[in-house]
């Protein structure tokens, strides 16, 4: 079968008439209603059984008087499917959704601070394991452009179980995949599609966060990309990525960032977050300033142009590199998604693109 059309899924109209807790739904239902890609497991650890699975659908932004299960940070309603497996003496908790109000930092968010290890899946996407911010035993995978995240709610799971277990996820739809990727980013966003409060958060190992809370991302409709690239002198295709998203951020004080977003489509999910600005325009600080979670730095000369190169695994990075470029007066930031096939030297490689 040839996959020709995006995905498309259902909403609820209006804030008010979301149900007052996530529903309980199969997979396989709920998969109408996310605007990613749900992973239904077929793998799970000896003894254990899927004991509960909730969606929040999505609606406008909005409260409903009353409702359980919702975000207290943001009025904003975007799709999230939480499970819950277990056995004798214990259990854990696995969230999917699309983390999609900012490029997801270091590709698992909810380790942060914590060092954290890969494990490459048999798909080619990379399962991270730490602490999450509860202070439990966790992993996070980004598949197909969905987040999943898993804390250890009780007892104690081996390595090789939650890599079994995440080995053994299916998608919920039968071309799912492929219409999942096939559909760009700023059409799948929550945050892109609504005038809904920013969330700061860290985006790559190095500093880069927008403060403000008021909506400030103006993305560019499909049939104006190559346009706006040409006029902010990008690149369309950087290493055999192609550019398919687009956005202009403005601060509350005049900053601007200009942010681009990449897919390859032999690399599953694997995705590139360019981010241009004015020297000194924007809210990217120069000199780079490390955030705090566990990596690697580097200065590195590419194209006779001085990078700031940081990362977690030397192979499968993340990378995060900036840099200066003080003729054109522009400074720049470009991240990675992490996957078998976005090494170090694929990464270079559409750095060095950019950077000519």
């Amino acid at each position: 079968m040839t996959v020709t059309e995006g995905w498309s899924w259902r909403i609820v109209a209006d804030a008010g008439e979301l149900s007052s807790a996530p529903e309980e739904l199969p997979a396989e239902e709920a998969q109408e209603w996310c605007n990613f890609v749900l992973w239904r497991p077929t793998l799970l650890p000896e003894g254990c059984s899927l004991l509960t699975s909730t969606l929040r659908k999505e609606a406008p932004p909005g409260h409903r008087e009353g409702a359980t299960g919702r975000s207290p940070w943001s009025d904003a309603n975007n799709a999230v499917y939480r499970s819950e497996i277990g056995g004798p003496g214990r259990r854990l908790r696995i969230k999917q959704f699309l983390y999609d109000w900012a490029f997801p930092a270091a590709d698992h968010p909810c380790l942060w601070g914590s060092a954290t290890r890969p494990e490459v899946l048999s798909g080619g996407q990379v399962l991270w394991f730490g602490t999450d911010y509860l202070g439990n035993a966790a992993t996070s995978a980004r598949m197909s452009r969905t987040t999943v995240e898993l804390s250890v709610l009780e007892g104690e799971f081996s390595d090789a179980e939650l890599v079994a277990l995440h080995n053994g996820f299916v998608p919920s739809g039968d071309d799912v995949v492929e219409r999942v990727l096939r559909t760009p980013f700023h059409e799948l966003s929550y945050w892109a599609r609504y005038p809904v409060s920013m969330v700061s958060v860290p985006t790559g190992l190095y500093s880069f966060k927008r403060h403000d809370r008021v909506h400030t991302g103006t993305w560019v409709p499909r049939g104006e990309l190559d346009g706006f690239l040409a006029a902010h002198d990008a690149p369309s295709a950087p290493g055999g990525f192609v550019a398919e998203s687009a956005a202009t951020f403005t601060g509350s004080s005049g900053e601007q960032e200009t942010e681009i977003v990449y897919v390859r489509a032999d690399i599953d999910g694997g995705e590139l977050r360019l981010v241009l600005q004015r020297t000194g325009k924007g809210r990217i600080p120069f000199p780079p300033e490390r955030e705090d979670h566990p990596a690697v730095t580097e200065e590195i000369g590419l194209d006779g142009q001085l990078v700031h190169l940081a990362y977690i695994d030397p192979v499968l990075g993340p990378f995060d590199a900036q840099w200066s470029d003080a003729t054109r007066g522009v400074e720049g930031k470009l991240m990675s998604s992490t996957h078998e096939g976005l090494t170090r030297e694929v990464f270079l490689s559409a750095l060095s693109t950019v950077i000519a």
